[in-house]
């Protein structure tokens, strides 16, 4: 079993900026180091979707005026998994990846292109799954990214809120949750989402209004996931050292629908975004190499 995965998202730049800590007002400091890598929560997504040899399909805005689109453009050319939609006019955007020493990250984003929608862009959709973030429908577009997933011409809806999903007018939030989809948040998102102070709760409160799987990370203590079956966890496993967690969701969100397209229960599932996840914090950036991939998916089926 191999089910067709559609993103639709943003790719940016990652500039990714290293220190001891963050400025304070009129402080003076030195990095130690900046990098540009490739980021933008879809394309982490699509990226160990493809990596892990997926049916999965990625139309993703890009801006070519600037700094920005011709990076990402270039990468992307390595991708055959991607499609992306070049917008000759526009400027792709960036985000400021701040990395203070214990690995926690803070993101300042300059939205460009990356982050709009137009249907004309989305050409014909044959998926079992779509993946769409809370960013986009933020966006001046993002009623109509609502309206087009409306239409039904998509799989099953996968959605991340994302850290500024509150932000979201709630008018399209409701829209899209009566599409019943299935969701992945964090702990602080799914009850800031549901309401209440305990994330098994939300869980089960987000689960009743959609009828779908609601995925909960839990940082260092795991995951879990409420649906049909009930509650189900998975305990986390320490990192062998944090680099920083840039790009740690959207790779749990990915392995998530990885397992999920080749039938894995949703326990197996949760083992399998687990230990990608982790291996993401071992590194620098959003992004694995094949053969880190590959040790992480090894490392899920010995897990008991």
């Amino acid at each position: 079993m191999n089910r067709k995965i559609y993103v639709y998202g943003s790719t940016c730049v990652d500039v990714i900026i290293t220190l001891d800590h963050l400025p304070r007002t009129e402080e003076d400091m030195h990095p130690f180091g900046q990098s540009f890598r490739m980021g933008g929560c879809a394309y982490n997504v699509a990226n160990i979707l493809g990596k892990a040899g997926a049916d999965v399909t990625f139309v993703t805005p890009l801006g070519m005026q600037g700094l920005f689109g011709p990076f990402v453009a270039s990468h992307l050319k390595e991708e055959p998994w991607a499609r992306p939609v070049m917008l000759p006019d526009r400027e792709n955007g960036c985000c400021y990846c701040l990395v203070e020493k214990d690995g926690e990250r803070t993101f300042l984003s300059v939205h460009g292109a990356e982050y709009t929608f137009d249907p004309a862009w989305t050409g014909e959709v044959e998926a079992d799954y779509l993946y769409v973030c809370g960013l986009e429908v933020e966006e001046r577009t993002g009623e109509k990214l609502v309206s087009w997933l409306e239409t039904g011409a998509h799989g099953r809806i996968f959605y991340a809120p994302g850290p500024r999903g509150m932000r979201v007018d709630p008018a399209l939030t409701e829209r899209l949750m009566r599409l019943k989809p299935i969701l992945h948040l964090n702990e602080k998102e799914a009850m800031q989402m549901a309401g209440g102070d305990c994330p098994e709760a939300a869980a089960e409160a987000l689960f009743a209004r959609t009828g779908q799987s609601v995925i909960v990370t839990l940082g260092a203590k795991g995951a879990m996931a409420y649906g049909r079956e009930g509650l189900i966890r998975c305990p986390g496993e320490a990192a062998d050292n944090v680099v920083d967690t840039i790009g740690a969701g959207d790779a749990h969100a990915g392995a998530i629908l990885y397992a999920l397209s080749r039938g894995d229960s949703m326990a197996q599932a949760l083992r399998v975004a687990g230990a990608i996840s982790k291996r993401v914090v071992e590194v620098p950036g959003s992004t694995l190499t094949l053969s880190q991939l590959q040790e992480a998916l090894e490392s899920a089926q010995t897990t008991p």
